[in-house]
C-alpha cells in the first residue's frame, strides 16, 4: 500500500509540472511567449502550490485516510483535464480580440484562463504533505520519510518537465496533452481507491473518466484558432504555427500571431516588409557587384522568404538557413515552396549553428524575432564576434530590430554592441512597419557607397529589379545611426527589460500599431 503511495506521489509531481509546461503552450498560442507570460504562469502556479501545501497538511491531519488521499488525486486529475475544454472558447475569443487589439478583452481572457488552473494545481499541491502524513508511523523517522516523499515528487516533476514539450505536444497537441496526464493520474487514483475499498470506490468516481471523454469529444473538436483564411495549424516543441491564405498570398504566423514571419506568392518575390532589405547589405561596399555575392547565412529562416528572394536575385548561391524549429522548416517546404536546391535548412539554434559552421558568408542576416522580442543571446558582443569570424573580407551583417514609434532604445543598445566590433554601421526604417534594419560592414563604408552602387547598377541593365528596389528603399528610408547606449554581453543583456518597458509604454499610450 505504501509503495503504491509513492507511485502516486511521483505521478502527481509529474502531472503538476506537465500542467505548468503545457499551460505555457495553451496561453502562448494566443498571448505569446514573452517573459511576462512565463512569469505570470510560474508565479501563479507557485501561489496555487503554496495554498495546496498548506491545505494538504491541515486536511491530512483532519482526515488521515488513504481513501481521502486518492479521492483528492482523482479530483486533481479530473479538474486538470477539463481546463483546456473550458479554456478553448475563452482563448478563441481572445484570439479574435488580439487580431483587433482589444486590450481589455485580452487581459480579461488572460486572467480568466490563469484562474482556471487554481483548483487543479492547488489540489495537486496537497498530495506531498498528505502523503507524508500517511507514511509516518514513527515520529523518529519523520525527517527521512519527508525527504523521500519530496524527492520522489521532485523526480516526477523532472519527468513532467520534458514529456509534454519533447513528446506529447508535438505529437498530439496541447489540449490532448492535458488529457493524457489527466487520465493517467485518474487511473492512478482508481488503482489506489481499489486497494483501499475495492471496485465499489472505483465505481463511485468512475463518472469522472466518462465525463472527461464526453467533454473532450464535444469541446476539443475543430481548430485552435479560427482566423480568416486559415489553411493549416500545428504545434511543435517551440511554437504554435499557423498558415493563412488570402488571395494568392500565404502568410506564416507564430504563437500570438502578432507579426508575419514569412510570406509567399507563386509568381511574385517582392513583398512589403523587412525580408527584401537584407538584399541591399553587401552594396555598402564600394563598387560592389551582384556576382560577388556567393554565400549567405540566415539566422531565423522561418519559411524562407528571404532565401527565396536571395536565390532569385543572386542566383544559386550557398545559403545556410538556421531555424531552431524543424516543424517550421517542414511547413516552409510544404506551403511556401522552400525547396531551393542551394538552401541548406538547418534545424538548430542560430547561434550554435553559426558558431559551428565551416563556411564564410558575404551576408549574415539576423531575423529571429519572437514578436516583439529578439532572443537575448543573439544580441550580445560574443554573438556578433561569432558572426564577424564567419564573414568574408567584404561581408556585411544585417539585423532586423523592432522599435516603438518614439522609442528606439532596443536599436540603440544593439548598435552600441555592434559598433565595438564593426567599423561602419548604417540604418534604415522599413516603411509602414516598426522594423529597423541595421547594416554593419566588416570594411569601412559610407552611405554614399550604397548610393553610388545604386546608380551604377541601374545603368547596367542586367541587375534584378528587386535588388535595385531594395537598395532604393534603403537609401530613401535611411536614418541617422545613433550613439550606442550600452554594450550587451552574455553576462548582461537586459533585452526583456528594455522591450517590456517599450511595450508597456506603447500600450498605455493607446497606439494602434503593433511591434513585429
Amino acid at each position: 500500500m505504501k509503495r503504491f503511495l509513492q507511485v502516486a506521489v511521483f505521478s502527481a509531481g509529474m502531472t503538476t509540472l506537465a500542467v505548468e509546461l503545457t499551460a505555457s503552450r495553451l496561453l502562448g498560442s494566443i498571448f505569446g511567449t514573452s517573459n511576462f507570460v512565463w512569469a505570470s504562469i510560474i508565479g501563479l502556479i507557485l501561489l496555487y502550490l503554496t495554498a495546496g501545501y498548506f491545505i494538504g497538511g491541515r486536511w491530512a491531519d483532519r482526515s488521515p485516510h488513504a481513501e481521502t488521499f486518492y479521492t483528492i488525486i482523482a479530483w486533481g486529475a479530473f479538474t486538470s483535464g477539463i481546463v483546456p475544454i473550458f479554456a478553448r472558447p475563452v482563448l478563441r475569443f481572445a484570439a479574435d480580440a488580439f487580431d483587433h487589439l482589444q486590450i481589455g478583452v485580452l487581459l480579461g481572457s488572460f486572467v480568466g484562463v490563469l484562474i482556471l488552473f487554481c483548483v487543479p494545481v492547488t489540489l495537486l499541491g496537497t498530495i506531498s504533505p498528505f502523503a507524508i502524513r500517511l507514511s509516518i508511523d514513527d515520529p523518529e523517522h519523520a525527517g527521512r520519510i519527508s525527504g523521500r516523499i519530496y524527492a520522489i515528487s521532485t523526480i516526477g516533476s523532472f519527468v513532467g518537465t520534458f514529456l509534454p514539450v519533447l513528446l506529447f505536444i508535438p505529437i498530439v497537441g496541447t489540449a490532448k496533452t492535458f488529457l493524457i496526464f489527466s487520465v493517467y493520474l485518474l487511473l492512478i487514483a482508481y488503482i489506489g481507491l481499489w486497494q483501499v475499498g475495492g471496485w465499489r470506490l472505483v465505481l463511485k468516481w468512475s463518472w469522472m473518466l466518462v465525463l472527461l471523454a464526453i467533454a473532450a469529444a464535444i469541446g476539443l473538436t475543430g481548430t485552435i484558432k479560427q482566423s480568416e483564411g486559415q489553411i493549416y495549424e500545428t504545434e511543435s516543441a517551440y511554437n504554435y504555427i499557423q498558415v493563412l491564405e488570402r488571395g494568392d498570398h500565404r502568410y506564416l504566423r507564430l504563437n500570438d500571431g502578432q507579426g508575419i514571419h514569412s510570406t509567399y506568392h507563386p509568381t511574385l518575390i517582392a513583398f512589403d516588409g523587412p525580408w527584401m532589405q537584407f538584399l541591399a547589405a553587401p552594396f555598402f561596399n564600394p563598387e560592389y557587384d551582384p556576382e560577388s555575392v556567393r554565400s549567405m547565412a540566415i539566422v531565423g529562416l522561418a519559411a524562407g522568404t528571404t532565401a527565396r528572394q536571395a536565390t532569385e536575385v543572386f542566383g544559386p548561391i550557398l545559403i545556410d538557413g538556421f531555424e531552431i524549429d524543424g516543424r517550421i522548416i517542414q511547413v516552409g517546404q510544404e506551403f511556401f515552396d522552400m525547396n531551393q536546391t542551394n538552401l541548406n535548412a538547418i534545424a538548430v539554434d542560430g547561434r550554435w549553428g553559426l558558431a559551428h559552421s565551416e563556411n564564410q558568408y558575404d551576408i549574415i542576416a539576423i531575423d529571429a524575432y519572437r514578436p516583439p522580442y529578439i532572443p537575448w543571446h543573439l544580441t550580445t558582443q560574443e554573438f556578433f564576434k561569432i558572426a564577424r569570424e564567419h564573414m568574408t573580407e567584404q561581408g556585411v551583417l544585417v539585423v532586423n530590430v523592432g522599435r516603438a514609434p518614439d522609442d528606439r532604445r532596443l536599436i540603440d543598445a544593439i548598435v552600441g554592441t555592434i559598433e565595438t566590433l564593426f567599423p561602419s554601421i548604417h540604418m534604415m526604417d522599413v516603411p509602414g512597419s516598426l522594423n529597423t534594419i541595421v547594416y554593419a560592414s566588416l570594411q569601412p563604408t559610407r552611405m554614399d557607397d550604397l548610393v553610388e552602387n545604386y546608380f551604377r547598377l541601374s545603368e547596367r541593365g542586367d541587375v534584378h529589379p528587386v535588388l535595385l528596389r531594395s537598395i532604393q528603399i534603403a537609401i530613401e528610408n535611411r536614418v541617422e545611426t545613433p550613439k550606442g547606449s550600452m554594450v550587451l554581453t552574455d553576462d548582461r543583456a537586459p533585452i526583456e527589460w528594455i522591450v517590456n518597458n517599450m511595450v508597456f509604454n506603447f500600450v498605455l499610450r493607446g497606439d494602434i500599431e503593433v511591434l513585429r
